[in-house]
Parts: structure tokens; C-alpha cells; sequence
């Protein structure tokens, strides 16, 4: 996984990008709150392909969301668990 702007993950000889997140991800945190994601989709018995990607897009939307709300410059690593859940209760996850 690399956390550009769109971030990548490769798996496999496969190559996949995510158009969801923005600049408010580059603050202190925002990778650990990648990496709970990841982690937990892990011990919940997701392959860890399918945890990279997931929590990408998650990680990513939740800032999305955040940035409509109280901008890219506001965002801080704490304001993305609050969307977390929401988001994966609206896909599904």
C-alpha cells in the first residue's frame, strides 16, 4: 500500500488505486487509523488483500466525508473513528 493521492495497493501482480480520501489525511495518525482498520479486518478473518483494500477505501471516504463537514485543513487522525462506523454500516463492510 502506498498512501498517495489517489493511494495504491498492489497484490498479487495486481495493481489498485482509490480515488477516495484528500489532503486532510496527511496529519499525525491518519496512518495508525489505517492500520486499526487493516488490523481489524484482519482478526476478523478477512485476507489481507481484501483488509488493505478495504480499509483504504473506508479510511479514505470517512476524509471525504470529513472534508465536506469541517474541512481538509480542520481534520485531525480522532475525527475519522467517527466516521468509520457509519460507513461501514452503509456499505455493508
Amino acid at each position: 500500500m502506498a498512501k498517495f493521492s489517489p493511494s495504491l495497493v498492489a497484490s498479487n501482480l495486481k495493481g489498485y488505486v482509490n480515488s477516495k480520501g484528500n489532503a486532510g489525511l496527511a496529519t499525525a495518525g491518519s496512518g495508525d487509523v489505517l492500520t486499526g482498520i487493516i488490523a481489524s479486518l484482519i482478526a476478523q478473518g478477512y485476507a489481507l488483500d481484501d483488509a488493505a483494500l478495504i480499509a483504504m477505501f473506508v479510511h479514505g471516504k470517512a476524509a471525504d466525508q470529513l472534508a465536506k463537514s469541517i474541512s481538509q485543513r480542520g481534520m485531525i487522525a480522532s475525527d475519522l473513528l467517527y466516521k468509520i462506523g457509519r460507513i461501514f454500516s452503509d456499505y455493508e463492510l
